[in-house]
């Protein structure tokens, strides 16, 4: 077997959700920086002028779409992969990280608010996997990345849905990495703590999130670029053998 330490993903053509912002959109630069192309997904009606702008500032003109989807809606869903199969003639590599966080306290929680965290950051990564995973299936190759959470590994205050939800997609990643592997198909999560994205950097300033950097041994966030890092190589040619993983990028919090 010959092996190349490379991170290249040229020829690949990835499907990123979540892609108009924050870890979604620098995970779609990162596979744009390496070569790939790249079908960008969110509900943002701008995300065809990002995924062009992303593609310009590669130098890699035409190498990136955008497709407006709902992704709680099944219909909308498997319209955007279908057109995204359409637009590249097939899908490689999935990232599935569109998402939301509602906090409240589990006594006060309302019903609407955790069918909404269950249906983006659960179901609608159900959907996906299901509807990308026929197309890989039948090709027989495909890797598939799932942005979990440390929610998922342990409590954090008033993350009910969240936390329920991120657990729900790390066992999901290892069942589907059960079935699939075998197929071609290698399936794999990855958690991170805090990510300084825009949204992360609102819910936790200030004092909150200086206690919360006290908590981890590392004393700080993470970066956006540092989580693309890790689903570039989880995409590339190096990773063959890891399935079925759950990838902790939390510096050190979930190991106390």
């Amino acid at each position: 077997m010959s092996f190349h330490y490379s991170l290249s993903l040229n020829g690949k053509v990835a499907l990123v959700t979540g892609a108009a912002a924050g870890i979604g959109k620098a995970i779609a630069e990162a596979y744009l920086d390496q070569d790939a192309k790249v079908v960008l997904i969110d509900r943002n009606p701008d995300i065809q002028g990002i995924a062009t702008q992303l593609s310009h500032q590669a130098g890699k003109t035409g190498n990136a779409v955008g497709i407006v989807s709902d992704l709680t809606d099944k219909q909308s869903l498997e319209s955007a992969v279908q057109e995204a199969i359409s637009a590249f003639g097939r899908i490689d590599i999935l990232v599935n990280s569109a998402g939301v966080v509602e906090l409240e306290p589990a006594e006060t929680m309302s019903e609407a608010n955790w069918d909404k965290t269950l249906s983006i950051n659960l179901k609608s990564v159900f959907m996906m996997c299901q509807a990308v995973g026929r197309h890989m299936l039948e090709r027989g190759t495909g890797r598939i990345i799932n942005l979990a959470s440390q929610a998922g590994l342990v409590a954090l205050d008033q993350h009910l849905a969240y936390c329920a939800s991120k657990a729900g997609v790390i066992s999901l990643t290892q069942v589907l990495a059960l079935e699939w592997s075998p197929r071609g198909i290698n399936v794999n999560a990855i958690s991170p703590t805090v990510v300084l994205t825009e949204l992360g950097r609102k819910a936790w300033a200030g004092d909150v999130g200086e206690a919360m950097k006290q908590r981890i041994p590392t004393r700080r966030f993470a970066e956006p670029e540092e989580i693309a890092m890790a689903a570039l190589y989880l995409a590339g040619p190096g990773s063959g053998m890891i399935s079925g993983e759950n990838l902790v990028i939390d510096g050190g919090y979930t190991a106390q």
